[in-house]
Parts: structure tokens; sequence; C-alpha cells
């Protein structure tokens, strides 16, 4: 076979397992269709697939291959990357920035005081640390990945629960906002290459000016030629973070970051979110699939996964229960706003793809971070749906 036949065989492997798994399993209520994808990516990958078939495993995903889908995926997580930037309700925060800050704060510096513990924990053993990772590289990296709120996961979730549009949701989304703010400022600062500081210096107030014209630009046009001229700014803004040395995927996140949702028609930007989660995403779960490693042992990636996802889940609750407690919330918000805000998913596994990629973790860390995201995603529903079904009156309450 030549290798657009062999790309072919597998991109119907990674639209069809999920579906089948998902759709004749009934996984919805605890393992939507996008952690699915994620589970499939991982049992696709050289440790599971690869193990038990590996001449099957190396014919179907051979190097020409990987490129190919490698290039899909790229494409596809700088679009939901951007997306995720331009979802972001900063106008929002601002109005409510004592309530949105408090909370927000403790939301995101819980997780990541208690991530920091875990990973300093990891860091008594081999295996874990990149080999061009400083010790407050990598500690601060996979602090932040268990502070990390998955902001477009988040939205999906939402709207099944049916709060996204009422003032609980509003208010949630608020949080989480500026969380992602932080994120990709502290993912920045640990990708910062001070041999390149002058590239990164250049980028950055070439960015300020360039985005003032641009926005000018964009209130100027037309909403359809909005749409074409927001996917230029897109591979703009990651060539020039790639080229200083910040990752496309920072770049990514300012160009959307840089957009103003109401430039857009709501419908038809959730529709965008979707068709991308349909049509490419997949694509970017295989990827990321690919780059699992269980070679320090099953166990131990198990064991380091369930240390991290207590360091996620406590931390967030934690975190958000202090913030009710401060603000006088009622019984029972902090809970649900506390589970919902530790969502991970997407966002995470794309910040440990960033991570992996500047070699700051090593794969095995990489799969215990994916496992943990993984884990946090398939709580949030359980948890959150029979909370909200005895509290029905908080749906509705404003901050």
């Amino acid at each position: 076979m030549n290798t657009t036949e062999i790309f072919l065989i597998a991109m119907t492997i990674i639209f069809t397992v999920p579906w089948l798994i998902w759709r004749f399993g009934k996984t919805d209520y605890y393992a939507p269709l996008v952690v699915v994808q994620i589970l499939t990516g991982i049992l696709l990958g050289p440790g599971i697939l690869g193990a038990a078939f590996p001449e099957y495993y190396q014919f179907v995903f051979n190097p020409a291959v990987i490129q190919s889908l490698n290039g899909i995926a790229w494409w596809a997580v700088m679009l939901f990357v951007m997306i995720a930037g331009v979802e972001l309700d900063l106008k929002k925060a601002w109005e409510h920035r004592r309530e949105s800050g408090i909370t927000a704060g403790l939301a995101l510096g819980m997780p990541l005081l208690f991530g920091c513990l875990a990973a300093a924990l990891l860091l008594g053993f081999d295996g874990w640390a990149g080999p061009q990772a400083m010790t407050w590289q990598f500690v601060l990296g996979v602090g932040m990945a268990c502070a990390v709120t998955a902001l477009p996961i988040l939205i999906l979730f939402m709207e099944k629960l049916e709060i996204l549009r009422q003032p609980i949701g509003q208010r949630i989304l608020r949080y989480a906002s500026l969380d992602d703010i932080a994120i990709w400022g502290v993912l920045a600062l640990i990708l910062m290459d001070w041999q390149r500081v002058g590239k990164q210096v250049i980028f950055l107030i070439a960015f300020v000016f360039v985005a003032w014209g641009f926005r000018r630009l964009m209130r100027a046009l037309a909403e359809r030629d909005r749409w074409y001229v927001a996917l230029i700014w897109l591979a703009v803004c990651a060539f020039g973070a790639d080229w200083a040395g910040l990752h496309f995927m920072v770049g990514a996140f300012l160009a959307g970051a840089t957009i103003d949702a109401e430039w857009f028609d709501q419908e038809k930007m959730d529709q965008l979110r979707h068709h991308v989660l349909l049509a490419f995403m997949p694509v970017f779960f295989l990827s990321t699939g690919l780059r699992t490693n269980w070679a320090v042992g099953g166990e131990a990636v198990f064991i380091a996964a369930a240390l991290l996802l207590l360091a996620a889940v406590a931390g967030k609750l934690i975190g958000v229960r202090l913030a009710g407690r401060i603000l006088n919330w009622a019984p029972g918000e902090a809970s649900i706003i506390g589970w919902l805000l530790q969502t991970k998913a997407l966002i995470m596994i794309i910040f440990a793809n960033i991570l992996l990629d500047r070699q700051i973790i090593t794969s095995e860390a990489f799969t215990a971070l994916l496992l943990m995201a993984v884990a946090s995603t398939m709580l949030t529903v359980p948890m959150v749906a029979p909370k909200l079904a005895r509290l029905k009156e908080l749906i509705g309450r404003a901050a």
C-alpha cells in the first residue's frame, strides 16, 4: 500500500473506534465522546496497541503517516486554543472583579500549590523530569497542569447540564477566563528562553502594535470577512510565537484573546467549536496517544496519575470552598463550582504536550498527566448533576 492508503486506514480507525465505543457503550454520562476519543488515543498508542501488535502498529502508524497526522493535529489544536481565547469574558470579570478575583485566585492557587508539592515528590524518583528541565520549570509546569481548567470543555459540560446561559454558568465562565490568562502567562514564563530573549521581547512588542491595528481592521470588516481574517491572524501569531521560542500554542491563545466574541454570531462560534471537535480534534487525540509511554512501569505511571489527580481535585475544591466562605455563598454552591472548575481535558493535554515538546517532562510524566486529565474530566458530570438536581435554586443565583 502507498502512504495515502495507509493514512486513510489510520483516519478510519481514528473516527470509527471511539464513536463505536461511545455510541454502543452508552458512555455519554460519565465519558462524553471527547473523553472516549482521548482514551482511544491512549489505547492506539505504542504502550498498548503498539505493545500488543507491534508489526501492525508500525505498518499503520509509520513515520510518513504520523507526520501527516501531526500537521492536521497542529492546525486543529491551534483553532481550538484560539476559540478558547475568543471566549474569554474579561469585561464581565472586571465588572465583578472582587468576587471573580478572589474565586479565580484561590481556584488556581490551591491546586497549583498542591500540584507543585506532588511534582517535588516525583522529583525524588527517576524518569519524570525531562532532560531540558530545570527544577523550577518541572515543578511549576506540573503544578500548573494540576491547576488548569479546560474552558472549552467546561462550556460543553455546562451546555449539557443546561446552566451555560444561567447566572451561575456565566459566573463560572468568569472564573475560568481569569485562570486561563494566568495559565498561558505561566506557560510563557516556563518557556522563556534566555538565549533568545531578544527575539521574545521583539515578538511581544510587535504583537502589541500589530494587535492594535488588527482590532481596528476587524471592527471595519463585515462579519463574513472577519472569519477569514481571524484565520490569517491565527497563523501569523502562531508563527511569530514559535519563531520567538514561546511555542505556537502561546501565539494561538494570544490570537484568540485579542478577538472580541461580540464580533461574531455566538451560534456560529459555538458551531465552529463543535465542528473542530468533530472533524479535526480526534486526530489530535490520536497523535497525543502516540506520545504516551509506560517505560518506568505501568504501576508507577498509575500511582503518579493518582497522586496528581488528588492534588488537582482536592486543591480545586479546597480553593473554591475557601472563596465561598469569604464571599458567603450558599451551602453546596462551592462544591458545584469547584467540581466544574476542576475539569481538565483538552487544555491540560495541550499544556502537557508543550511541556513534553520542550523536554521539561518525560513521556512517562506526560502519560501520568494525560490519565489525570481524563479521570478529572470523567468525574465532572457524575459529581455535578446530582448536586444541581438538589440545589436548583442556585442555577439562577447571581453573584
